[in-house]
Parts: structure tokens; sequence; C-alpha cells
């Protein structure tokens, strides 16, 4: 059995996106809006697409529904190693709200079935270099069965507080987060560190850069690449951070240019529309870099 890179359990989503004249949205019966579009959405496609965009071979593990969000999932990912289970309450969906800025608000329908989980034969054993684990429930107990494979995920707007974000903050070797959400984001990386696995953790916070900690070191402040162009939309950008962070590691580059290969990403994905449609390509990537 060939092997793969990359393995990106779960995350996988249809977006509605809605270009609205301002955020927040004031109250009125109608609001005219420009052409809208459904589209892959979601995390774990963010970073399966980012990854392959930049060459990598990925392997990707999901449940979706048997509807037609779950058909436009299997059509957007058709270039992966796709292992597909049915989620019994259907696929998950969000309602984009994006301003002129580029700003947005999602609201988001995870669909969750109570107790439901990736099953084992869709992703154990597969031979892969790194694995990605989206902070859905369904994938609570995959850890177990990646025993030797160094682990990522990507906790998003985690207030630090919230148990429910804890297995995967805590059994995972790499953490990324936002600071949206945090008051002290360097105390809340170092509780990483120390009640967990992880040697390094990653905070986003969008033009102003991150923040990086890793085991037996202090926290280290990083900026924001510039942008290549006007703000079109920043659905996808902390997936595409992630992408090429994850590039960076797995071929082998200092964690200085995984930053910097990741803000890159970043910053290309602020630029052009919709959410995953359109990462940067690995010569793009490099060039900028």
């Amino acid at each position: 059995m060939s092997g793969h890179d990359l393995l990106v359990l779960g995350g996988s989503g249809v977006d509605t996106t809605v270009y609205v004249p301002e955020l927040p949205l004031p109250y009125r019966d109608t609001c005219h809006v420009p052409p809208v579009a459904d589209r892959i959405g979601n995390t774990g496609s963010g970073v399966a697409l980012g990854c392959h965009a930049l060459g990598l071979s990925v392997a990707f593990a999901d449940l979706i529904g048997d509807d037609p969000q779950g058909a436009l999932i299997r059509d957007a990912l058709r270039g992966l190693d796709c292992r597909f289970g049915r989620a019994a309450a259907g696929t998950r969906r969000s309602v984009l709200l994006v301003g002129p800025d580029g700003r947005r608000t999602s609201l988001h329908d995870a669909r969750t079935t109570p107790g439901e989980r990736l099953p084992r034969e869709l992703y154990a054993g597969l031979p892969v270099r790194h694995a990605h684990v989206s902070i859905i429930d369904a994938c609570r107990d995959v850890f177990d069965d990646l025993d030797g494979v160094p682990v990522s995920t990507d906790l998003h707007d985690w207030d630090g507080v919230n148990d429910y974000h804890e297995d995967f903050a805590y059994r995972s070797d790499l953490v990324f987060l936002s600071a949206a959400a945090l008051t002290d984001p360097a105390a809340t990386m170092r509780a990483i560190v120390e009640r967990g696995r992880a040697r390094t953790v990653v905070c986003t916070r969008g033009a102003l850069g991150c923040l990086v900690l890793t085991r037996g070191s202090a926290v280290r402040a990083f900026p924001a690449a510039p942008l290549p162009g006007p703000v079109a939309d920043t659905n996808g950008a902390g997936d595409a951070f992630v992408s090429g962070f994850l590039y960076g590691t797995l071929r082998g580059r200092p964690l200085e240019e995984c930053v910097r290969l990741g803000a890159i990403a970043g910053a290309h994905a602020c630029t052009v529309p919709g959410t995953h449609e359109s990462p940067i390509s690995e010569e793009l990537l490099l060039a900028r870099a």
C-alpha cells in the first residue's frame, strides 16, 4: 500500500457564501446581494485542498451525508484519496456572511449526532507521515489509532476554557489556534504545552501575525505576510496558514520558514474569493517566500 504525506481526518462541509453590504447586518425585510454561492468549505477540506495544491500527497477521511452537499464534497475532493462514511444527520453546512472588507460571520450547522464516530477502517493503518485532526466530535477517539504518527490540530477560536477542545489540544504534537477569543494567548499556549504533548503551539492573530511557542522556549512573535492584492474574502485564511506551515514541516524546513510559508499562504487566501477554491500553488508560494 502506497503512503501519503498527510492524512486529514474530519472537517468537510459546504459553505453558502453571501456577500453583504455591511457587518453586522442591520435588520431589514429584504437585502439585495450578489449571487449566492455554494462551495466546498470547513476546515478539514481547506487543509486537505491547500496541501494538495502545494504538491503533497493527501488522504482524507470523514463522514458526509447522502445529500446534495455530500455530492458537492465528493466532487470537490475528487483529486484526493478520499474515504467517506455516512453521517446520519447529513453533511455539515455553514452560511458565511462576508462584508466589503472581507471580514465574515460564520453561521455553522455542525449536524452532530451524539456518539457518532469516524469508523477506524477509514483511516487506521494507512501509511502516512503526518495526520491532521479536525475538532469535530466524530474524531475525538482517533488518537490511539495514530500512535507513532505526528499529529496536528486546529482549535480555531478556543477560549482556553471550554473542555470540548481539550482532547484535541492535549493529544496533538502541533497545535494551531486563533487569538480571537483569548484574553492572554501566551498563557493559553503555555498551558497547552504543560498539560499535553505538544512540542509546538502556533497562535494566529490576523494582521498582527502569529505567536509561536516551542517546548522549552519562550513565546515568540512573527509578523504577518503582506497581502499580494486587495482583500476579497478572509474565509479560509486560517486553514491556508495551516497548509503552508504543514508543507514546510513535511519538507523539512526550519520552524521560522514554516511560519513564513504559512503566513504567505494565509495572505494569499485573503485576496481570492471563496473559501478553499483557489489555494496557493507550490510554485507561487516558493516564489513569494
